[in-house]
């Protein structure tokens, strides 16, 4: 299994370009998943479902199925967030996880980068990341593409994982 990120600052078009990716290399035959990593709290259930009684009323993991999906709630409870590492093992195996976030990880990124957002790079400080897709000419070191230039990003990352 595969694993490529796409990281940069808030605002900066990382998810649209995820959707982006995500649509284009599925469309070319390739399984993908996505790990998205989020700064505040978040519930994929709803006061007063079954799925959310069960978990505020202490369960460890809450495991929600139906015919057409299923989702594996797990409470930390104080625990430390797990590693990335950790969280990939929980997939199930596809050709390419597409991670969204973790900037301080090791896995090679392509930085996402708007003009608009007033953000600093973080591509020249960080040799994890491979390529900058942005909205505008930037002096950089590594391998620049317009951030809405889908297939040639998909290209890239495709080729950099040894996936044609």
């Amino acid at each position: 299994m595969q694993v490529y990120g796409v990281t940069g600052w808030k605002n900066a078009g990382k998810t649209g370009l995820m959707e982006r990716l995500v649509s284009e290399i599925s469309d070319r035959g390739f399984r993908v998943s996505t790990l998205k990593h989020a700064h505040h709290s978040f519930d994929v259930d709803h006061p007063g479902k079954d799925s959310h009684r069960h978990r505020v009323s202490g369960a460890q993991e809450v495991l929600l199925s139906s015919g057409n999906r299923w989702a594996l709630m797990a409470e930390l409870r104080g625990a430390d967030e797990p590693p990335l590492a950790d969280l990939l093992a929980k997939l199930s195996p596809v050709d390419l996880v597409l991670i969204e976030g973790w900037k301080r990880d090791t896995h090679p990124k392509i930085e996402a980068w708007r003009a608009q957002a007033e953000n600093p790079l973080i591509a020249p400080n960080d040799p994890t990341i491979r390529a900058v897709a942005s909205d505008t000419k930037l002096e950089i070191d590594r391998p620049l593409f317009d951030l809405d230039d889908t297939k040639a990003i998909a290209d890239f990352i495709l080729a950099e994982v040894g996936l044609k």
